[in-house]
Protein backbone atom coordinates (compact mmCIF):
# COMPACT_ATOMS: atom_id res chain seq x y z
CA UNK A 1 0.00 0.00 0.00
CA UNK A 2 1.29 3.30 -1.14
CA UNK A 3 0.21 6.89 0.73
CA UNK A 4 -1.69 9.59 -0.39
CA UNK A 5 1.14 12.09 -2.34
CA UNK A 6 3.53 8.74 -3.23
CA UNK A 7 4.86 9.71 -6.52
CA UNK A 8 3.82 6.40 -7.97
CA UNK A 9 0.12 7.14 -7.59
CA UNK A 10 0.18 10.53 -8.51
CA UNK A 11 1.48 9.87 -11.91
CA UNK A 12 -0.26 6.44 -12.02
CA UNK A 13 -3.47 8.59 -11.45
CA UNK A 14 -2.11 11.42 -13.95
CA UNK A 15 -1.33 9.35 -17.14
CA UNK A 16 -4.17 6.64 -16.72
CA UNK A 17 -6.14 6.81 -19.90
CA UNK A 18 -8.61 4.85 -18.20
CA UNK A 19 -10.20 4.55 -15.22
CA UNK A 20 -12.48 1.55 -14.48
CA UNK A 21 -15.15 1.78 -11.53
CA UNK A 22 -16.26 -1.50 -10.18
CA UNK A 23 -20.07 -1.18 -8.37
CA UNK A 24 -21.26 1.76 -10.69
CA UNK A 25 -25.05 1.22 -11.22
CA UNK A 26 -27.76 3.46 -12.13
CA UNK A 27 -29.07 4.09 -9.00
CA UNK A 28 -28.39 7.81 -8.64
CA UNK A 29 -28.40 8.36 -4.88
CA UNK A 30 -24.89 5.51 -4.59
CA UNK A 31 -21.58 7.13 -4.41
CA UNK A 32 -19.92 5.03 -7.30
CA UNK A 33 -22.65 6.83 -9.61
CA UNK A 34 -22.16 10.26 -8.58
CA UNK A 35 -18.42 9.65 -8.91
CA UNK A 36 -19.13 9.59 -12.63
CA UNK A 37 -20.49 12.93 -11.58
CA UNK A 38 -17.31 14.36 -10.25
CA UNK A 39 -15.15 12.95 -12.35
CA UNK A 40 -16.76 13.36 -15.62
CA UNK A 41 -14.81 15.67 -18.01
CA UNK A 42 -11.46 15.52 -16.38
CA UNK A 43 -10.46 13.92 -19.47
CA UNK A 44 -10.56 10.10 -18.14
CA UNK A 45 -12.04 7.29 -20.33
CA UNK A 46 -14.92 6.24 -17.09
CA UNK A 47 -15.90 2.54 -17.78
CA UNK A 48 -18.82 1.57 -14.99
CA UNK A 49 -19.00 -1.94 -14.37
CA UNK A 50 -22.47 -3.26 -13.06
CA UNK A 51 -23.70 -7.07 -13.70
CA UNK A 52 -27.37 -5.60 -13.02
CA UNK A 53 -27.07 -2.50 -14.69
CA UNK A 54 -25.22 -3.51 -17.71
CA UNK A 55 -26.53 -1.85 -20.97
CA UNK A 56 -27.29 1.23 -19.37
CA UNK A 57 -25.42 4.40 -19.30
CA UNK A 58 -23.95 7.09 -17.05
CA UNK A 59 -23.40 10.09 -18.31
CA UNK A 60 -22.64 8.37 -21.62
CA UNK A 61 -20.55 6.09 -20.38
CA UNK A 62 -21.72 2.53 -21.02
CA UNK A 63 -22.00 0.21 -17.88
CA UNK A 64 -20.48 -3.18 -18.53
CA UNK A 65 -21.52 -6.40 -16.49
CA UNK A 66 -17.81 -7.67 -16.04
CA UNK A 67 -14.35 -6.17 -16.95
CA UNK A 68 -13.79 -6.63 -20.70
CA UNK A 69 -11.82 -9.48 -21.64
CA UNK A 70 -9.08 -8.08 -23.94
CA UNK A 71 -8.69 -4.89 -21.70
CA UNK A 72 -5.75 -4.18 -19.90
CA UNK A 73 -7.20 -1.60 -17.03
CA UNK A 74 -4.96 1.34 -15.52
CA UNK A 75 -7.07 1.84 -12.25
CA UNK A 76 -9.93 -0.75 -11.22
CA UNK A 77 -11.71 1.25 -8.43
CA UNK A 78 -14.05 -1.04 -5.87
CA UNK A 79 -17.04 0.39 -4.99
CA UNK A 80 -18.18 -2.84 -3.62
CA UNK A 81 -18.66 -5.04 -0.19
CA UNK A 82 -15.56 -6.70 1.15
CA UNK A 83 -16.19 -10.00 0.15
CA UNK A 84 -17.34 -9.19 -3.55
CA UNK A 85 -14.09 -6.77 -4.04
CA UNK A 86 -12.10 -9.84 -2.53
CA UNK A 87 -13.90 -11.92 -5.06
CA UNK A 88 -13.19 -9.24 -7.94
CA UNK A 89 -9.01 -9.06 -7.10
CA UNK A 90 -8.81 -12.77 -7.31
CA UNK A 91 -10.19 -12.87 -11.11
CA UNK A 92 -7.64 -9.87 -11.78
CA UNK A 93 -4.75 -11.88 -10.10
CA UNK A 94 -5.49 -14.86 -12.54
CA UNK A 95 -6.32 -12.96 -15.69
CA UNK A 96 -2.71 -10.53 -15.52
CA UNK A 97 0.41 -10.87 -14.46
CA UNK A 98 2.58 -8.40 -12.32
CA UNK A 99 3.98 -6.27 -14.93
CA UNK A 100 -0.38 -5.72 -16.37
CA UNK A 101 -1.88 -5.54 -12.46
CA UNK A 102 -3.72 -2.43 -12.85
CA UNK A 103 -3.27 0.44 -9.56
CA UNK A 104 -6.00 -1.48 -7.29
CA UNK A 105 -7.95 1.45 -5.36
CA UNK A 106 -10.22 0.28 -2.11
CA UNK A 107 -13.17 3.30 -1.55
CA UNK A 108 -13.74 3.08 2.36
CA UNK A 109 -15.85 0.65 3.47
CA UNK A 110 -14.54 -2.04 0.47
CA UNK A 111 -11.41 -3.34 2.20
CA UNK A 112 -10.73 -7.12 3.09
CA UNK A 113 -8.01 -7.67 5.62
CA UNK A 114 -7.23 -10.88 3.85
CA UNK A 115 -6.81 -9.58 0.19
CA UNK A 116 -5.10 -6.44 1.52
CA UNK A 117 -2.31 -8.76 3.59
CA UNK A 118 -1.83 -10.60 -0.28
CA UNK A 119 -1.57 -7.52 -2.10
CA UNK A 120 1.20 -6.23 0.67
CA UNK A 121 2.84 -9.48 0.30
CA UNK A 122 2.64 -9.65 -3.46
CA UNK A 123 3.59 -6.57 -3.97
CA UNK A 124 0.74 -4.79 -6.02
CA UNK A 125 0.17 -1.44 -6.08
CA UNK A 126 -3.60 -0.40 -3.75
CA UNK A 127 -4.71 2.46 -2.00
CA UNK A 128 -6.70 2.07 0.97
CA UNK A 129 -8.22 4.58 3.51
CA UNK A 130 -9.03 7.21 0.69
CA UNK A 131 -11.35 8.22 -1.93
CA UNK A 132 -10.43 8.36 -5.55
CA UNK A 133 -12.68 11.42 -6.15
CA UNK A 134 -11.16 13.28 -2.88
CA UNK A 135 -7.67 12.36 -4.47
CA UNK A 136 -7.80 13.60 -7.48
CA UNK A 137 -9.62 16.89 -6.67
CA UNK A 138 -7.15 17.60 -3.27
CA UNK A 139 -4.06 17.68 -5.76
CA UNK A 140 -6.19 19.41 -8.85
CA UNK A 141 -5.32 15.99 -10.96
CA UNK A 142 -6.85 15.92 -14.69
CA UNK A 143 -5.69 13.12 -16.99
CA UNK A 144 -2.42 14.30 -18.95
CA UNK A 145 -3.49 12.78 -22.46
CA UNK A 146 -7.59 13.73 -22.25
CA UNK A 147 -9.82 11.21 -23.87
CA UNK A 148 -12.35 12.22 -25.80
CA UNK A 149 -15.92 11.07 -25.36
CA UNK A 150 -17.12 8.99 -28.32
CA UNK A 151 -20.54 7.35 -29.50
CA UNK A 152 -20.87 3.36 -28.09
CA UNK A 153 -21.95 0.19 -28.72
CA UNK A 154 -25.01 -2.11 -27.85
CA UNK A 155 -26.19 -5.27 -29.14
CA UNK A 156 -29.33 -6.97 -27.93
CA UNK A 157 -32.16 -9.39 -28.60
CA UNK A 158 -34.53 -8.42 -30.50
CA UNK A 159 -38.23 -7.43 -28.50
CA UNK A 160 -39.78 -9.75 -30.72
CA UNK A 161 -37.92 -13.64 -29.54
CA UNK A 162 -37.05 -13.93 -32.98
CA UNK A 163 -34.08 -14.74 -32.22
CA UNK A 164 -31.93 -12.12 -33.89
CA UNK A 165 -29.56 -9.62 -32.56
CA UNK A 166 -30.09 -5.36 -32.58
CA UNK A 167 -26.66 -3.52 -33.24
CA UNK A 168 -27.05 -0.01 -32.19
CA UNK A 169 -24.77 2.95 -32.13
CA UNK A 170 -25.16 5.06 -29.10
CA UNK A 171 -24.35 8.85 -28.64
CA UNK A 172 -25.77 10.57 -26.34
CA UNK A 173 -23.63 11.54 -22.92
CA UNK A 174 -26.86 11.16 -20.79
CA UNK A 175 -28.27 8.82 -18.49
CA UNK A 176 -29.77 5.96 -20.39
CA UNK A 177 -31.79 2.77 -18.59
CA UNK A 178 -30.46 -1.05 -19.41
CA UNK A 179 -31.99 -2.62 -22.40
CA UNK A 180 -35.50 -4.31 -21.62
CA UNK A 181 -34.37 -7.39 -23.52
CA UNK A 182 -31.31 -9.55 -23.28
CA UNK A 183 -27.67 -7.84 -23.15
CA UNK A 184 -25.71 -9.34 -25.69
CA UNK A 185 -22.58 -6.69 -26.09
CA UNK A 186 -21.74 -2.88 -24.96
CA UNK A 187 -18.56 -1.14 -25.09
CA UNK A 188 -16.84 2.19 -26.70
CA UNK A 189 -14.56 2.29 -29.01
CA UNK A 190 -11.48 0.59 -27.44
CA UNK A 191 -13.93 -2.15 -26.24
CA UNK A 192 -14.70 -2.81 -30.17
CA UNK A 193 -11.01 -2.82 -31.35
CA UNK A 194 -9.66 -4.82 -28.28
CA UNK A 195 -12.13 -7.16 -26.68
CA UNK A 196 -12.04 -11.05 -27.54
CA UNK A 197 -15.76 -11.25 -26.62
CA UNK A 198 -17.62 -12.94 -29.29
CA UNK A 199 -19.68 -9.83 -30.17
CA UNK A 200 -16.76 -7.55 -31.16
CA UNK A 201 -14.75 -9.83 -32.84
CA UNK A 202 -17.68 -10.95 -35.05
CA UNK A 203 -18.24 -7.08 -35.60
CA UNK A 204 -14.48 -6.97 -36.56
CA UNK A 205 -14.54 -9.59 -38.94
CA UNK A 206 -16.75 -7.84 -41.15
CA UNK A 207 -14.13 -5.01 -41.24
CA UNK A 208 -14.04 -4.19 -45.17
CA UNK A 209 -11.01 -2.70 -46.48
CA UNK A 210 -10.23 1.11 -45.79
CA UNK A 211 -13.36 1.21 -43.47
CA UNK A 212 -12.59 2.67 -40.16
CA UNK A 213 -14.48 0.39 -37.05
CA UNK A 214 -16.24 3.85 -36.79
CA UNK A 215 -17.74 3.45 -40.30
CA UNK A 216 -18.15 -0.20 -39.90
CA UNK A 217 -19.70 -0.09 -36.33
CA UNK A 218 -22.48 2.76 -38.08
CA UNK A 219 -23.01 0.71 -41.50
CA UNK A 220 -23.96 -2.18 -39.12
CA UNK A 221 -26.98 -0.22 -37.45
Amino acid sequence: MLRDAHPAVLETVRTAKSIHILGAGMKADRPAHQAFHDLDGRGWRLVPVHPVDAGGSILGWPVRPTLEVGIVPEIVVFFLAPDRAKAAVRELVLRYDASQMPLLWFQPGSEHEEVLEMLNDAGILHIVDDCIVRFILRHHLKAEAPTKQGPWYLQISDEDESGCSVWSVESTQEDRQPPVTALEWCGDLQDLRSSEHTVPRYIRSLQRPEESLEQLALRLA
